[in-house]
């Protein structure tokens, strides 16, 4: 078993968050969670679990097309760019649809033990007497 992981401050976090954010814009990288999780000296999923709001800010500035583009304000977007903007669309859908598929699988799962259970509950109060197919063939 692991021991818990200590949680920094809040004003803490918020302090690394704008320095990591700055040093992004300096660099022209994108940021990560995953990057800033570790900074702090925690997972990825402590992270998300103890600050949901500072993820969805990185995964939407993420999501965010590039504010500096490489060629230029006035030049129109370079087929690379163009793909990259797709590609996180596409990611963005796949996220989605599989969240859908989970809710999806895990409705089915409770429809089918609600069936079942209300079935039992029908033929315990219907009086319906089960034959046995093993004493089928058996006389008395």
């Amino acid at each position: 078993m692991t021991r818990p992981a200590e949680i920094p401050a809040g004003h803490r976090v918020a302090r690394v968050l704008e320095q990591y954010l700055a040093e992004c814009r300096d660099n022209g990288k994108r940021p990560s969670v995953l990057t800033l999780a570790a900074r702090l000296g925690m997972s990825n999923t402590t992270f998300r679990r103890h600050f949901p709001d500072h993820a969805r800010q990185i995964s939407n500035l993420r999501a965010s097309p590039d504010p500096v583009s490489r060629t230029g304000a006035d030049e129109p977007p370079t087929p690379y760019d163009r793909l990259i903007a797709r590609n996180a669309k596409l990611r963005r859908a796949n996220r989605a649809l599989t969240q859908n598929l989970h809710l999806a699988a895990a409705q089915i799962q409770r429809l089918s033990l609600d069936n079942a259970r209300l079935r039992d509950a029908l033929q315990t109060t219907s009086n319906i007497t089960h034959i046995d197919p093993a004493r089928r063939g058996t006389k008395h």
